[in-house]
């Protein structure tokens, strides 16, 4: 699949069921994962919108290298 089609189907996954949708992007043991089930838990919208965040705005990259530092 391409790299267009792979975002358009974690976009409408994360209006679907937005914990499986950023499970998609960016894995199911992740802190993105874990707020964005605690927020669908908390109310669906609440989930929607950090879902959409998640997959859109936030790069899996950056936090994919093992010299990444919090300092």
């Amino acid at each position: 699949m391409s790299e267009g089609c792979v975002f358009l189907c974690e976009i409408i996954l994360a209006i679907l069921l937005p914990p499986l949708g950023v499970c998609l992007r960016h894995g199911c043991c992740s802190v993105e994962f874990f707020i964005c089930l605690v927020l669908t838990i908390l109310g669906y919208v609440p989930g929607i919108i950090y879902a959409l965040y998640a997959i859109v705005f936030v790069d899996r990259d950056r936090f994919a290298d093992d010299d990444y530092q919090l300092a």
